[in-house]
């Protein structure tokens, strides 16, 4: 019954969450200075040989096609009605391209970049946060002092340490792009062998900031629990350290796992701007460009992902710590 009315409340707070996020995803991007019809229609003044009564017609025209004639509120309507299809709407900037054809063509470089750099950099920081922890002495020492210094990096100051040493002065690795020129994504060694060349920069960028994170918390929690009385109890029982062990790790992990949610917001916005300093083609790069254009669609397609991936990280965190911890169950579902 209590894990039943945990669930409940949890998908009521995500499904609150997601209206809000589809409000602020609609409405935000209009708050942007700027029209994104006035920019299509100067720049095709610009260019010359349009001008007067034929700029006032395609004006109208696009003003039109886009819906922007229309009341805000029913602009919103429809938007969620084409969202219900599962129709992002079409470009303004790249008319008549569709904002699933370009998200499609972002998405799968931003998540080849971010799941491993998210699941790697997590479980390895709090396997080294908890070596330091247990181990103590000069690796604790070593272990923290180096974790701390990574974790304070911004993202984008080591994407562009990395990028200068390694990219330029060693000549090691390409400083940007995901593959050579010449080459078109597709199935293949040779194509998959050029790429992982592209990807190794932005994505130790990621993981190392990533990592040193993760093994300062784990160290934290790790060192709190070792002083904790049930452990002096255990080791008064004669209880083995392996046993001892396995109870501090269960125990240092709640926190760990509640703030991966927090851990994966924080970096799908920090490999927003290392796709920017690497000119990686994922959706980072293309919500830039959507902002400079002031492309509705595009700025809305790419934020709604971002916060259904945020919400469902944090959807997936909750409910897994309630099935962990019975007292984070009983809290939330109001039964203390």
């Amino acid at each position: 019954m209590g894990l039943t009315r945990y669930l409940g409340r949890r998908l009521l707070w995500f499904l609150g969450t997601l209206v809000v996020a589809l409000l602020l995803n609609f409405f935000l991007p209009r708050l942007i200075p700027g029209n994104p019809v006035d920019s299509i229609v100067s720049n095709l003044a610009r260019g010359g040989g349009v001008g007067g009564e034929d700029l006032k017609i395609i004006y109208e025209n696009y003003n039109r096609e886009f819906g922007l004639d229309k009341p805000i509120w029913q602009q919103f309507f429809i938007y969620l009605g084409q969202l219900a299809q599962g129709n992002l709407g079409t470009s303004f900037a790249q008319y008549p391209a569709s904002v699933n054809t370009l998200v499609g063509q972002s998405l799968p470089w931003s998540i080849v970049l971010q799941v491993p750099a998210i699941l790697i950099g997590w479980v390895v920081g709090n396997i080294l946060g908890a070596m330091a922890a247990f181990r103590g002495g000069w690796f604790d020492r070593g272990a923290f002092v180096t974790s701390l210094f990574a974790t304070s990096i911004p993202y984008y100051c080591l994407a562009i340490l990395l990028l200068f040493i390694v990219g330029v002065q060693m000549g090691v690795l390409p400083i940007g792009g995901a593959y050579s020129f010449g080459l078109s994504p597709e199935f293949s060694a040779a194509f998959f062998g050029d790429a992982i060349t592209y990807f190794w920069l932005p994505f130790w960028s990621l993981v190392i900031v990533f990592i040193g994170g993760q093994a300062v918390g784990m160290r934290s929690m790790a060192i709190y629990e070792l002083g904790a009385d049930y452990v002096n109890y255990g080791r008064g029982l004669g209880l083995t350290d392996n046993r001892i062990t396995g109870y501090v790790f269960r125990n240092a992990m709640l926190p760990q796992i509640t703030g991966l949610a927090l851990s994966i917001s924080g970096l799908v916005g920090g490999a927003l701007v290392t796709e920017l300093v690497f000119s990686y083609p994922g959706v980072g790069t293309l919500l830039f460009n959507a902002i400079s254009t002031v492309d509705y669609p595009v700025i809305q397609a790419v934020t709604l992902i971002i916060t259904l991936a945020v919400l469902l990280a944090n959807f997936a965190v909750d409910i897994v710590n309630g099935l962990i911890d019975p007292r984070i169950r009983a809290a939330r579902s109001g039964e203390r």
